[in-house]
Order: C-alpha cells, then sequence, then structure tokens
C-alpha cells in the first residue's frame, strides 16, 4: 500500500451534528446549549452544552443536571439523513476519491488536484466553505500524510478548524498528545497505560515494541507502537463495503437492585436483531458470526460472538442466537448490572453466498404443532420487509414490542 509522501489526506468531520442541524433549522436554537435526546439518553450535545460538560450516550437527567438552562430536543432522523446526504454531495464534488466513515465523517485524497484545485489546504479551506454555503453546517478538516494523522488533526481543530499537519513536523504535533487521541485508546486501555505512567504520546515512543505487547497484547501494541510513531499505510479506500452491521441500545442504570427487567433486555434485543437483520437483507449481506456487546453500570464491558453454520439474514436465527449469548452472560448482568446492549453481525458475505437449508433442525412449532401450516421465515421476513419499507418500521411490528415506545434508528450510510 502507498501513503503519499506529502499532506494529501483530509479528514472531514461534522461538528455536533445532529445538534448543529437543530440549530441550523431553528434559529432561536443558535449559540445556545441543545440536547438531542431520545428515550432518556443524550444521542448529541451543541459545544454550549458540552461546555456544561454533557456528553453523548449520558443519561438525560444527568445532563439536564450539568446544564439546567438546555433545550432538549427530540431527534429528527430525517433530517440527519438528508444533511448528510448533502455534505457528502460536496465531497464528491471535491475528490472522487472519498471514504465514508459514518454519515457526518469521511477521508478524501486530493492528491490528483494539485493543479486543478491548488493545495490541499486551499482545496480544505474550500471544503470548508462549500458545506458553510450549500448545507449551512459547521464543519472541521484535519490534513495530514496518513489518515490517522489527519484524525488527530481534525480533533485536535475542533470546533469548525483547520488543521494542516506538514510531513517534517509529524512528531512534533502527535507526541505532546495524550495516549486518548490515538485509535483504539478507550477508557480500559487508557487506565493500563497511566498506570505504567505512559499519558502522552511521547511516552509511549519510549517503549519498545515488545515491551507494548506484554502489557496490551500483541494486536493492540503492534498497533499503538505504530501509531506512536506516525505509522499508517492504509491508502484512503472509496466503496469499501463494511465488514459488519450492528446497533446498541443504552438501558441506563437500573432503578432496583434486581436490575432491569428481563422482559425489557429481551424486547431491547428483539428490537436490535430485527433492526440489523433488516438492514443485512437491504443490503443483500447475509453475515456468519452474531456478536453481543454488554456494558454494565462500573463501565466495563464485555462481547461476545458465535459462528453460525452458515451465512444468514433471517430474523429468527440471529435473534436466538443473540439471546443464548446473553443467557450465557447472565451471571456477569446479575452480578455488574446491564446499561447497554448492542448487537452486531460480521463476517458479511453476498446474498448469493447464502446456502438455503432444509428445515431438518427445526421443530414443528409456529403453529404446525395445533395443525396449521409451519411458518415460512423468509417469507416472513421479507412481507415485514415490504410492509416497513412503505409505511414505516411502526407499521407492523413483533407483538412482544407492543406498547414499547421505539428506539430512535441512526441514519446510516447506504451500503
Amino acid at each position: 500500500m502507498f501513503v503519499s509522501g506529502h499532506a494529501t489526506i483530509l479528514h472531514a468531520d461534522l461538528d455536533s451534528f445532529y445538534a448543529s442541524v437543530e440549530q441550523r433549522d431553528d434559529p432561536g436554537l443558535r449559540g445556545r446549549p441543545v440536547i438531542v435526546g431520545g428515550g432518556g439518553v443524550v444521542l448529541a450535545a451543541s459545544y454550549e452544552a458540552k461546555a456544561c460538560g454533557v456528553a453523548t450516550a449520558m443519561p438525560g437527567r444527568a445532563a439536564r443536571a450539568l446544564c439546567p438552562a438546555a433545550i432538549v430536543v427530540p431527534p429528527r432522523m430525517h433530517a440527519y439523513a438528508r444533511a448528510s446526504r448533502a455534505v457528502f454531495t460536496v465531497f464528491e464534488q471535491t475528490t472522487p476519491l472519498v471514504e465514508a466513515v459514518s454519515i457526518d465523517e469521511a477521508f478524501l485524497d486530493v492528491a490528483g488536484l494539485w493543479r486543478i484545485g491548488g493545495t490541499p489546504a486551499d482545496i480544505a479551506a474550500r471544503l470548508r466553505r462549500d458545506v458553510a454555503e450549500q448545507v449551512g453546517l459547521p464543519i472541521t478538516v484535519g490534513v495530514a500524510r496518513t489518515k490517522f494523522l489527519a484524525k488527530v488533526a481534525s480533533g485536535v481543530a475542533k470546533p469548525d478548524g483547520l488543521l494542516v499537519v506538514p510531513p517534517d513536523r509529524e512528531l512534533e504535533f502527535l507526541h505532546p498528545l495524550p495516549v486518548e487521541r490515538l485509535w483504539g485508546v478507550g477508557k480500559v486501555t487508557a487506565v493500563t497505560l497511566h498506570a505504567h505512567g505512559i499519558r502522552r504520546v511521547a511516552d509511549l515512543v519510549r517503549e519498545s515494541e515488545v515491551e507494548l505487547v506484554a502489557l496490551l497484547g500483541t494486536s493492540m501494541g503492534r498497533h499503538l507502537h505504530a501509531l506512536a510513531h506516525g505509522h499508517d499505510p492504509r491508502p484512503v479506500r472509496p466503496h469499501h463495503r463494511r465488514r459488519s452491521m450492528g446497533a446498541q441500545h443504552a438501558l441506563g442504570r437500573p432503578r432496583s437492585a434486581a436490575g432491569h427487567d428481563p422482559e425489557k433486555v429481551d424486547g431491547t434485543l428483539r428490537m436490535l436483531v430485527e433492526r440489523v437483520a433488516g438492514r443485512m437483507r437491504a443490503a443483500g449481506r447475509p453475515g456468519r458470526t452474531v456478536v453481543l456487546r454488554l456494558r454494565f453500570a462500573d463501565y466495563t464491558r464485555v462481547t461476545r460472538s458465535h459462528t453460525l453454520r452458515g451465512p444468514t439474514a433471517r430474523t429468527d436465527v440471529v435473534l436466538g442466537a443473540a439471546r443464548e449469548l446473553l443467557a450465557q452472560a447472565g451471571p456477569l448482568v446479575a452480578d455488574r448490572g446491564l446499561t447497554l446492549i448492542g448487537v452486531a453481525v460480521s463476517n458479511l458475505d453476498s446474498a448469493d453466498t447464502e446456502q438455503l437449508e432444509l428445515p431438518f433442525d427445526e421443530p414443528a412449532s409456529d403453529g404446525a404443532a395445533a395443525g396449521h401450516p409451519p411458518v415460512d421465515r423468509h417469507a416472513l421476513d421479507a412481507v415485514l420487509d415490504d410492509v416497513h419499507g412503505r409505511f414505516g418500521t411502526r407499521a407492523l411490528t413483533s407483538a412482544s414490542l407492543l406498547g414499547r415506545r421505539p428506539h430512535p434508528a441512526v441514519p446510516l450510510l447506504p451500503e
């Protein structure tokens, strides 16, 4: 893989995306603390609210306690999806080499535009101006020789800024930064590094790769050693297909020592699986590995996975695997208290690789035992997808989810 010797990679990241769209569409919210909330959890916060300590995924009650003057608005996912499409149109008008990261950020390679577009810094400045004028949103851009450094630069330049990291000053820029700026350094890894006196990137550089591997494991140790030295050979890859699809939901802290109602947890799990499986079918991407992610009241996390015999996008198969994984994690849930649950399916294939199996191992239930013909699960999923596509996901739902307020679905990039 080839990486240019010049700073030609842009990382463009919209600032407080959901909240910025709300402030754009309602002039009365501009300059005021805004919280976009759904299901009792902060989905986004304006920079005025962040200044009070409000953060994404924080319980709404805690956020209002930190910022009593905040204005809480319900999420408008259709508006965010529309704004994202408009911004990506600007990206694609800038360069054909656009790698989407999420609906509000992307990498752009502008190495071939020197003669017609000017320097990368000129292109970045023009990109920010075009997004502001055409879409009405603030965006921060980092420019560097590698994707990693461009992303770090945009993070440092926020909000509504532009920062160029020249190739001959990369380490000068990187080494004073806290280790939390490095990709992959979350709360748990940060605690481990801090306990060993490693707080800045410069501290990491003084450690050998062997020492970091012994401290953090082979994968993370090598990863952080490379990043601390500015090594990142990954090119910008347009039209890169995702390797997994997932969804998660914060449950909040349980109000009793007994934890959350098991029916509520199972309903949330079903809702997440239906959402993920529907996306897989829409994209024609069945998957093999079901992944369950849990976060506990002590902020620790665990991940459990199960690989199926073959790729599938059937809701009932994915739900069965997810429920089994949740049951296996039952003792941990009971001991630590569950605050977030997530489901993902990885090892995605193409639709033409899905092997339909004869139902030899399936019980004769779903109506067959009562004298009714068995349910064709593939046909049932297809009917549900058609109804949801025409009338929305609330038009038809599982009986176990009746009466539950649906959690807002985050807008996603097209497959």
